[in-house]
């Protein structure tokens, strides 16, 4: 069994409130230190950095943080340099955008940003990500796959995540997207990594202990493939149907909470 957790995470399924109460932005600007909070968005998943970057630069700023800045990382080369290195240092919040989660693994993954990043994780700086900055975050991630077909074989293509989360593979924009099959495919193919899919609009808080608590207006879904004692994902033809049977399956809403260790929810 793994640590699971190293430090603090806060995922969202994507599409969170940015224009009114705010309260999952807000939550990411209390847990890097409110006025105090140094805050550094990462904009390598998105093919518009300049808009969505300065989309964030503005709502952290008017949420409280005092230094907000956006690093637009595009290419291996600049994943090495020294300024964006020292900024992770200094950061006491890190927040990743949507977009592509291969993206993210592609530029950063073996650089010394990632270093960085992963030194902050483990020093306590909380790392954040919404939609594909959510799902990155685990060990092994969903790069594909069409979340409206029934769960069948090679429906899904998963790959190496950034490795923050471990035994963890995370979908989001979930109930939207119609995501619950593919996220029990990736599931029946290692029933021991819990799946979670998140709403939008919802995010979950993981502290170093492993729990991890929903915010937001949505729900929060986790699969448990531990039980299962029939599967027939090994002998599945491309587009033949799953079959799994006692998976559990909890739906979380905000202000409960899930324990990843002993996977078991908690109020």
């Amino acid at each position: 069994m793994g640590e699971k957790s190293k430090g603090y995470l806060l995922l969202i399924g994507g599409a969170e409130d940015k224009n009114q109460e705010c309260d999952i932005l807000q939550k990411v600007v209390k847990l890097s230190g409110n006025r105090e909070a140094r805050l550094t968005v990462l904009t390598a998943a998105t093919a518009k950095p300049g808009q969505i970057g300065e989309d964030y630069v503005r709502v952290f700023s008017r949420l409280g943080a005092k230094d907000v800045i956006a690093l637009d990382i595009k290419s291996r080369k600049e994943a090495q340099k020294d300024y964006i290195v020292e900024r992770i240092g200094k950061s006491t919040g890190i927040f990743f955008t949507g977009g592509d989660q291969l993206r993210i693994t592609s530029l950063l993954g073996g650089s010394r940003v990632y270093q960085a990043l992963y030194d902050a994780y483990r020093k306590g700086v909380v790392v954040c990500g919404t939609s594909a900055g959510a799902s990155v975050m685990s060990d092994t991630m969903i790069v594909g796959g069409d979340g409206n077909e029934t769960p069948g074989g090679r429906g899904i293509n998963m790959a190496p995540g950034m490795g923050m989360l471990e035994e963890v593979v995370i979908d989001q924009h979930f109930a939207q997207r119609g995501r619950i099959g593919r996220l029990l495919t990736a599931v029946a193919y290692n029933p021991y990594i819990l799946g979670v899919g998140i709403d939008e609009d919802t995010a979950i808080i993981i502290n170093p202990e492993a729990v991890f608590t929903v915010e937001g207006s949505g729900n929060v879904t986790v699969i448990d493939g531990s039980t299962i004692d029939y599967s027939n994902v090994s002998e599945l033809s491309p587009g033949e149907p799953l079959a799994i049977f006692n998976a559990k399956i909890h739906v979380l809403s905000s202000g409960t909470s899930f324990n990843l260790h002993a996977r078991v929810p908690g109020t």
